[in-house]
């Protein structure tokens, strides 16, 4: 199952990481259909079929990690340089 891992720097607070990641969470469910439920203040978990990770909020870091079913391996890189763009989108 192949899998992404994205770490991306940040100098926002707690409170400011958490509003964006509901922002991105937002979009994800309405574009993509995902679940997503937070785990605790600092880690937010996604997942449909196909699909599941997480997003978790560190003290200077955002951190993506999801897994891939073999229906999205050939998204792969498509899917993995929307994420980063999101992230140099809104914590660069």
């Amino acid at each position: 199952m192949p899998s992404i891992e994205i770490r991306r720097p940040h100098r926002l607070s707690a409170a400011e990481a958490h509003a964006v990641i509901d922002q991105v969470a937002t979009r994800m469910r309405e574009k993509f259909q995902v679940q997503t439920q937070w785990q605790n203040d600092s880690t937010l978990s996604f997942d449909r079929p196909g699909i599941n990770g997480k997003i978790a909020i560190g003290g200077d870091e955002i951190q993506v990690s999801a897994q891939l079913g073999m229906l999205f391996s050939p998204l792969k890189g498509m899917i993995e340089q929307e994420i980063r763009r999101k992230l140099d989108e809104h914590f660069s």
